[in-house]
Formats: C-alpha cells, sequence, structure tokens
C-alpha cells in the first residue's frame, strides 16, 4: 500500500475521503492537508482536490499555485464561477465560501502559507501571473 505521503491528485483525495483523513491529512514535510469541493464551471459536475492548507482567523487559505504554471488551476476557475464550495477537514464536511485574498491581506497570508511550503515562493517566480491566496470561509 502506498503511504499518503506518496499520494497525490485523485487517489490522495480517495484516501482521504474512505479514512475522513486518517490516511491523508498530513501530507509532505508535515503538511496538512483540507478537501476542496468545486463544481465545473461547464459540467456543473462536483470535483474534489487535496490542497495543502492553513487555518487564518478562523478561515481557511489554499494557493492556487498549480506549481508555477501560466495558467491557474482548474479548480480555481471553477470557485470563480461559483465561490459556493465545500470543504473536509478529517471528517468535517462543511459548506464555505471561497474568495480571493485582497492585496492588503495577502502578503500576511502568502508568509504563513510559505512557512510549511516554501516552493510557493519558487512557483510565484517561474509565471507571470500573481498566484493568489483563497480564503475559504465557512458558510
Amino acid at each position: 500500500m502506498t503511504s499518503a505521503t506518496e499520494l497525490h491528485g485523485p487517489p490522495h483525495v480517495a484516501r482521504y475521503l474512505e479514512t475522513d483523513g486518517e490516511d491523508g491529512y498530513y501530507w509532505r514535510n508535515g503538511t496538512e492537508i483540507l478537501i476542496l469541493f468545486t463544481r465545473g464551471r461547464k459540467t456543473g459536475e462536483q470535483r474534489s482536490h487535496a490542497l495543502i492548507f492553513r487555518e487564518h482567523n478562523g478561515a481557511y487559505l489554499v494557493v492556487a499555485s498549480k506549481g508555477g504554471a501560466e495558467a491557474p488551476p482548474a479548480w480555481f476557475v471553477n470557485l470563480r464561477e461559483e465561490p459556493a464550495v465545500e470543504v473536509q477537514i478529517k471528517g468535517d464536511r462543511f459548506p464555505a465560501t471561497a474568495r480571493v485574498a485582497t492585496p492588503e491581506e495577502k502578503p500576511e497570508m502568502w508568509a504563513k502559507m510559505t512557512e510549511v511550503w516554501p516552493d510557493y515562493d519558487e512557483y510565484q517566480t517561474k509565471t507571470s501571473r500573481e498566484i493568489p491566496v483563497v480564503v475559504l470561509e465557512r458558510a
């Protein structure tokens, strides 16, 4: 059986959901993972993504980095179209509203995220787009 720290994409999501995060909540370098559920903007189908997160003032932060690719991740494009999402942290699944951090908020939030995943700084140097921090607030 593959360790959850080696999983990514759909296998990571599946293992996390099967075990309520018992396997998959903790990931590489001690990061913590949530599952973000969005709706496909074209299909309306539910999509799920395992993402590194940090709690911040009662909300949850994720970074739409896609490893520094020029195009943003599909989940980000979907939530821009429909900001009503669901989030699962371990066994707690709840509705949330997604928004992009404001220019005033972002520096503090970015710093908090790069504490746990320093590669975000490198990803930003690889792309001309500004990588957003997404704030997930319980609905």
